[in-house]
Protein backbone atom coordinates (compact mmCIF):
# COMPACT_ATOMS: atom_id res chain seq x y z
CA UNK A 1 0.00 0.00 0.00
CA UNK A 2 1.71 3.69 -1.41
CA UNK A 3 1.68 6.71 1.23
CA UNK A 4 -0.82 8.15 -0.54
CA UNK A 5 -3.64 5.50 -0.02
CA UNK A 6 -2.43 5.00 3.61
CA UNK A 7 -3.33 8.38 3.97
CA UNK A 8 -6.51 8.20 2.06
CA UNK A 9 -7.67 5.48 4.12
CA UNK A 10 -7.03 7.32 7.83
CA UNK A 11 -9.12 10.40 6.56
CA UNK A 12 -12.11 8.01 5.89
CA UNK A 13 -11.56 6.54 9.21
CA UNK A 14 -11.40 9.85 10.59
CA UNK A 15 -14.63 11.01 8.91
CA UNK A 16 -16.67 8.06 10.19
CA UNK A 17 -15.63 8.85 14.14
CA UNK A 18 -18.87 10.00 15.13
CA UNK A 19 -19.48 14.15 15.16
CA UNK A 20 -20.17 13.27 19.36
CA UNK A 21 -16.64 11.87 19.95
CA UNK A 22 -15.77 15.46 19.33
CA UNK A 23 -17.34 16.79 22.49
CA UNK A 24 -16.47 14.47 24.89
CA UNK A 25 -13.87 16.19 27.24
CA UNK A 26 -15.16 19.49 26.94
CA UNK A 27 -17.24 22.14 29.05
CA UNK A 28 -20.87 22.04 28.18
CA UNK A 29 -21.34 25.67 27.15
CA UNK A 30 -23.90 27.92 29.98
CA UNK A 31 -27.16 27.58 28.88
CA UNK A 32 -30.03 29.82 30.74
CA UNK A 33 -33.18 27.96 30.62
CA UNK A 34 -36.76 27.78 32.30
CA UNK A 35 -39.08 24.98 34.07
CA UNK A 36 -42.86 25.05 32.88
CA UNK A 37 -43.17 27.28 36.05
CA UNK A 38 -40.54 30.30 34.28
CA UNK A 39 -38.04 28.96 37.14
CA UNK A 40 -34.86 29.83 35.21
CA UNK A 41 -31.99 27.23 35.57
CA UNK A 42 -28.29 27.57 34.11
CA UNK A 43 -26.85 24.62 32.97
CA UNK A 44 -24.18 23.07 33.49
CA UNK A 45 -23.72 25.84 37.04
CA UNK A 46 -26.81 24.47 38.34
CA UNK A 47 -26.82 20.43 38.08
CA UNK A 48 -23.02 20.67 39.43
CA UNK A 49 -22.17 18.12 42.14
CA UNK A 50 -23.94 14.90 40.01
CA UNK A 51 -23.73 13.24 36.84
CA UNK A 52 -26.35 15.02 34.38
CA UNK A 53 -28.21 13.51 31.49
CA UNK A 54 -29.20 16.23 29.10
CA UNK A 55 -31.66 15.90 26.06
CA UNK A 56 -31.50 18.64 23.84
CA UNK A 57 -33.67 19.19 20.63
CA UNK A 58 -34.30 21.91 18.41
CA UNK A 59 -37.08 21.49 15.44
CA UNK A 60 -40.30 19.75 15.43
CA UNK A 61 -39.24 16.58 14.17
CA UNK A 62 -36.62 15.89 16.90
CA UNK A 63 -38.65 17.00 19.82
CA UNK A 64 -41.07 14.08 18.74
CA UNK A 65 -38.30 11.92 18.82
CA UNK A 66 -36.96 13.68 21.98
CA UNK A 67 -40.34 12.46 23.37
CA UNK A 68 -39.36 8.76 22.71
CA UNK A 69 -37.54 9.08 25.91
CA UNK A 70 -39.31 10.42 28.47
CA UNK A 71 -40.89 7.40 30.00
CA UNK A 72 -37.84 4.81 29.48
CA UNK A 73 -35.08 7.52 30.65
CA UNK A 74 -37.61 8.55 33.42
CA UNK A 75 -37.99 4.93 34.81
CA UNK A 76 -34.44 3.92 34.67
CA UNK A 77 -32.91 7.73 36.45
CA UNK A 78 -35.82 9.48 38.22
CA UNK A 79 -38.18 7.59 39.53
CA UNK A 80 -38.40 6.79 42.45
CA UNK A 81 -37.52 2.86 43.84
CA UNK A 82 -40.54 1.83 46.18
CA UNK A 83 -40.95 -1.38 48.70
CA UNK A 84 -37.48 -3.61 48.98
CA UNK A 85 -36.20 -1.37 46.26
CA UNK A 86 -36.10 1.93 47.96
CA UNK A 87 -32.97 4.17 47.94
CA UNK A 88 -31.16 1.86 45.65
CA UNK A 89 -32.16 4.40 42.46
CA UNK A 90 -29.65 6.39 40.58
CA UNK A 91 -28.71 9.97 42.00
CA UNK A 92 -28.31 12.19 38.75
CA UNK A 93 -29.90 15.27 37.14
CA UNK A 94 -32.10 14.32 33.92
CA UNK A 95 -33.68 17.36 31.60
CA UNK A 96 -35.29 17.29 28.52
CA UNK A 97 -34.61 20.55 26.87
CA UNK A 98 -36.26 21.76 23.97
CA UNK A 99 -34.87 24.50 22.00
CA UNK A 100 -36.80 27.70 20.86
CA UNK A 101 -34.56 29.67 18.70
CA UNK A 102 -35.25 32.28 15.73
CA UNK A 103 -38.98 32.92 14.68
CA UNK A 104 -39.90 29.94 16.88
CA UNK A 105 -38.80 31.65 20.47
CA UNK A 106 -42.25 33.04 20.26
CA UNK A 107 -43.76 29.82 20.82
CA UNK A 108 -42.11 29.08 24.20
CA UNK A 109 -45.05 30.34 26.17
CA UNK A 110 -47.60 27.81 24.04
CA UNK A 111 -45.34 25.08 24.09
CA UNK A 112 -45.19 25.66 28.13
CA UNK A 113 -48.93 25.30 28.26
CA UNK A 114 -48.97 22.51 26.20
CA UNK A 115 -46.68 20.52 28.46
CA UNK A 116 -48.49 21.69 31.21
CA UNK A 117 -51.52 19.93 29.78
CA UNK A 118 -50.05 17.05 27.69
CA UNK A 119 -47.32 16.30 30.07
CA UNK A 120 -47.14 13.48 32.83
CA UNK A 121 -46.70 16.15 36.00
CA UNK A 122 -44.48 14.31 37.57
CA UNK A 123 -42.04 14.57 34.40
CA UNK A 124 -42.69 18.30 34.22
CA UNK A 125 -39.97 19.07 36.59
CA UNK A 126 -37.55 17.37 34.01
CA UNK A 127 -38.37 19.30 30.97
CA UNK A 128 -36.55 22.52 30.56
CA UNK A 129 -37.36 25.44 27.62
CA UNK A 130 -34.41 27.27 26.03
CA UNK A 131 -35.19 30.44 24.00
CA UNK A 132 -32.77 32.12 22.23
CA UNK A 133 -29.69 31.68 20.10
CA UNK A 134 -28.57 28.23 18.48
CA UNK A 135 -25.16 28.77 16.48
CA UNK A 136 -23.50 29.46 19.88
CA UNK A 137 -24.61 25.26 20.43
CA UNK A 138 -24.44 23.65 17.23
CA UNK A 139 -20.86 24.92 17.14
CA UNK A 140 -19.91 23.89 20.79
CA UNK A 141 -21.51 20.84 20.67
CA UNK A 142 -21.62 19.57 16.73
CA UNK A 143 -25.03 19.16 16.39
CA UNK A 144 -25.99 19.93 12.58
CA UNK A 145 -28.80 17.59 11.84
CA UNK A 146 -32.22 19.37 12.77
CA UNK A 147 -34.31 16.34 13.33
CA UNK A 148 -32.89 14.58 15.79
CA UNK A 149 -32.29 14.99 19.21
CA UNK A 150 -28.88 14.92 20.89
CA UNK A 151 -27.86 14.06 24.53
CA UNK A 152 -25.01 14.91 26.57
CA UNK A 153 -23.87 12.62 30.25
CA UNK A 154 -22.07 15.00 31.88
CA UNK A 155 -19.70 14.46 35.20
CA UNK A 156 -20.23 16.18 38.45
CA UNK A 157 -18.28 19.32 36.79
CA UNK A 158 -20.28 19.59 33.71
CA UNK A 159 -17.52 18.19 31.42
CA UNK A 160 -19.36 16.37 29.08
CA UNK A 161 -18.32 11.95 29.09
CA UNK A 162 -20.56 10.89 26.77
CA UNK A 163 -23.06 11.56 23.76
CA UNK A 164 -25.38 10.54 21.46
CA UNK A 165 -28.01 11.21 19.33
CA UNK A 166 -31.54 9.83 17.26
CA UNK A 167 -34.27 7.91 18.17
CA UNK A 168 -34.89 5.91 21.41
CA UNK A 169 -33.24 3.07 21.69
CA UNK A 170 -32.47 0.05 24.81
CA UNK A 171 -28.49 -0.32 23.77
CA UNK A 172 -28.34 3.78 23.74
CA UNK A 173 -29.81 3.88 27.48
CA UNK A 174 -27.82 0.67 28.13
CA UNK A 175 -24.71 2.85 27.34
CA UNK A 176 -25.68 6.11 29.15
CA UNK A 177 -26.36 3.97 32.44
CA UNK A 178 -22.91 2.19 32.03
CA UNK A 179 -21.22 5.81 31.95
CA UNK A 180 -23.57 7.00 35.11
CA UNK A 181 -22.44 3.46 36.95
CA UNK A 182 -18.56 3.76 36.66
Amino acid sequence: MTLKNHILLLLILVATVPLQAQVIGKQFPAMEAETVEDKKMVLPDDTKGKYTLLGLAYSKKSEDELNTWFSPVYNKFVRKAEGLMAGMGYDVNVYFVPMFTGVNAAATGTAKKKALKNVDPQLLPNILFYKGELKPYKEALDFEKRDIPYFFVLDATGKIVYATSGAFSEAKLDSIEEVIED
